[in-house]
């Protein structure tokens, strides 16, 4: 990215919210995205004339339970407009790069046809630090998993890439790529720190391989 941000003072306390089933964006990392819905739209064309930061989020997963008031999950992450390209038929594609992940403190009341929500990112100090935490993750023990899973899935893969990509980059690249259902996406999400998320991510996935070894075929969820 062209901007630098240091730390949270860096950033706005309210920011508009795309909400998206599934979706996990995690700092440093690349999203793209399709938009094509009328309100985010006019979300895009505002954050281009503003501060170009969105914030994405799960909904929640329980129609039955708010948290704050609204039916989003409490984290999600920041993120920056870092392409943008019009295709000529009313739709956006625009790739996000991570900044930092929030918790949202409330949802506002706003007039925007999209939503928008007062924000802290506080609770994670870490995300403005690079590469914070690699030294403490199992690499391979991820690796390992990561090539049983190719196997068992009959997929191809960069190696050459996979071996070269610093810890960091790995984890959070393979987090957001997985397979996985919104409960197992919004927990790597919240892992508290980058070892956290990969011992996570190793053992989602060995759930996921005993799984196929028992012969269920179902999603994990």
């Amino acid at each position: 990215m062209n901007v630098t941000y240091r730390g949270p003072s860096d950033l706005p306390e309210a920011i508009p919210v795309f909400p998206l089933p599934g979706a996990l964006l995690l700092p440093r990392c690349q999203m793209p995205l399709n938009i094509f819905e009328p309100r985010y739209l006019a979300m895009i064309d505002d954050a281009l004339r503003s501060s170009r930061v969105i914030g994405m989020v799960q909904p929640i997963f329980d129609d039955g339970v708010r948290q704050n008031g609204t039916d989003l999950c409490r984290v999600g992450c920041l993120g920056r407009i870092t392409q943008f390209a019009e295709t000529g038929d009313n739709r956006y594609l625009v790739s996000l790069t991570g900044v930092s992940r929030f918790k949202i403190v409330e949802e506002m009341d706003v007039l925007t046809p999209y939503r928008q929500c007062r924000v802290t990112f506080e609770p994670f100090m870490t995300d403005f630090e690079a590469r914070a935490g690699e030294d403490a993750v199992d690499r391979a023990a991820v690796i390992r998993t990561l090539k049983d899973f190719v196997e068992v899935n009959d997929l191809s893969i960069d190696w050459k890439g996979i071996n070269a990509a610093p810890n960091e980059a790995l984890i959070n690249a393979l987090s957001m790529m997985a397979p996985f259902g919104p409960r197992e996406k919004q927990a790597l999400l919240e892992a508290e720190d980058l070892k956290t998320r990969a011992d996570l991510l190793v053992a989602i996935t060995e759930i996921e391989l005993a799984r196929r070894d028992d012969g269920s075929d179902a999603p994990l969820q």
